[in-house]
């Protein structure tokens, strides 16, 4: 097990990607990905003198209920058939989560091929993916918006201020930087056009593409009602070039309570996997809803792969400090790993997870929890 070097093995590397995830790259494209990947932290275990296995961490910042939080995204992790089940992606799982924990990434999200192998490493689904299809005859209205959409170059400050209010209403997306957005965002070769309102402020915008009859929104975000009826009178003006829009919008979008007729195939297929890393630090920056007091709460985490994460934690508002200890016999609510991440991001309130048998515990205790976690989306807009 070592940290890969990138740009001694980047031939290497790149190779068992092409490979596990069956794709080709040119000379060019090569170079595209090594300097992508030079924010990466790469691990890789070699065997008979070749890598045998590997994995990328992408060190990140996301939005946790309006608050910034480092992230350790997990990707890119792959074997050679040859060496596959050994263990090696355990290992190497493993170890990244703990190499997260000493660099203070209290969190860590994945793109799972499985989502019963990452469950065994304590992650837990946490995004889901809403996809509208809408036919454009049912787009046709009056939206009644004040101001005027342009097509235009990216403009990476103006896009991250829109961007930036947007998110901030949703857990879960990342606070992007201006390599972000040039190498992951905006890297497809598509159209972009921003909204502006009648005082020429831009409050959207809309990244694009048109084919085969279709339009596919890639990203929308707006930082206004204005803004969302900007860009759907804009997207309704394409009905001479496409039959429909195909769009992806937070769980809780609501675009449909403003048609006419909402009835159009709408699909919701989990995304995201996520896992809170170091259960004390991200209790301790975490943002808890209401006014301080000096009710208490005793919450027993369970944590297989991460054993310092296991153990009871008080916490208390009034003083906003985290108290941890090893016993369980005083815990009021229990849960697993998996289920404190879901529950404290926000996928799923502490009542669902408790009306479901996924976590323990004494019913007062339960609305306290209630009480306490912010009531906020989860939304993941980015893939790696």
């Amino acid at each position: 097990m070592k940290q890969l070097q990138l740009n001694k093995e980047y031939r290497e590397i790149f190779e068992l990607s092409q490979f596990a995830f069956q794709y080709k790259l040119t000379e060019d494209e090569i170079e595209k990905k090594r300097l992508e990947a030079e924010r990466h932290i790469i691990w890789g275990v070699k065997e008979e003198g070749r890598l045998a296995a590997k994995l990328h961490v992408i060190p990140l910042t996301v939005y946790v209920h309006g608050k910034q939080m480092h992230m350790g995204g997990v990707s890119s992790v792959a074997t050679w058939p040859e060496f596959r089940r050994n263990g090696l992606v355990k290992e190497l799982l493993t170890n990244a989560l703990n190499d997260m924990r000493k660099n203070g990434q209290v969190l860590s999200y994945l793109h799972p091929f499985s989502v019963p192998f990452y469950r065994k490493f304590g992650y837990e689904l946490a995004f889901n993916e809403k996809i509208y299809t809408i036919p454009f005859e049912k787009l046709k209205r009056n939206w009644d918006a004040k101001g005027y959409v342009r097509r235009r170059e990216p403009d990476v400050s103006l896009l991250n201020n829109v961007y930036n209010s947007y998110a901030k209403r949703y857990t879960g997306a990342i606070a992007r930087d201006e390599k972000w957005w040039k190498q992951r965002v905006l890297k497809d070769d598509a159209h972009l056009a921003v909204a502006y309102d009648e005082s020429g402020i831009p409050v959207g915008y809309i990244h694009f593409e048109v084919k085969d009859k279709k339009f596919t929104v890639i990203e929308m975000a707006y930082s206004s009602l204005t803004g969302l009826k900007l860009l759907m009178q804009f997207i309704s003006n394409h009905d001479s070039m496409a039959e429909t829009v195909e769009l992806v919008v937070p769980e809780n979008d609501n675009i449909p309570l403003l048609l006419d007729e909402p009835r159009f195939e709408t699909k919701v297929d989990p995304y995201f996997m996520a896992r809170v890393v170091n259960v004390k630090e991200f209790l301790k920056q975490f943002p808890f809803e209401g006014s301080a007091t000096d009710e208490s709460i005793s919450l027993y985490v369970e944590d297989l792969i991460i054993p310092e994460n296991s153990g009871l934690y008080n916490i208390r508002q009034s003083s906003g400090g985290v108290t941890q200890i090893k016993s369980r016999s005083q815990a009021e609510v229990t849960c697993t790993i998996q289920q404190f991440t879901a529950m404290f991001l926000g996928y799923k309130r502490p009542t669902e997870l408790y009306q479901l048998g996924l976590i323990t515990g004494k019913e007062d205790a339960i609305k306290k929890l209630e009480q306490i976690i912010p009531h906020q989306q989860t939304y993941f807009p980015d893939y790696f």
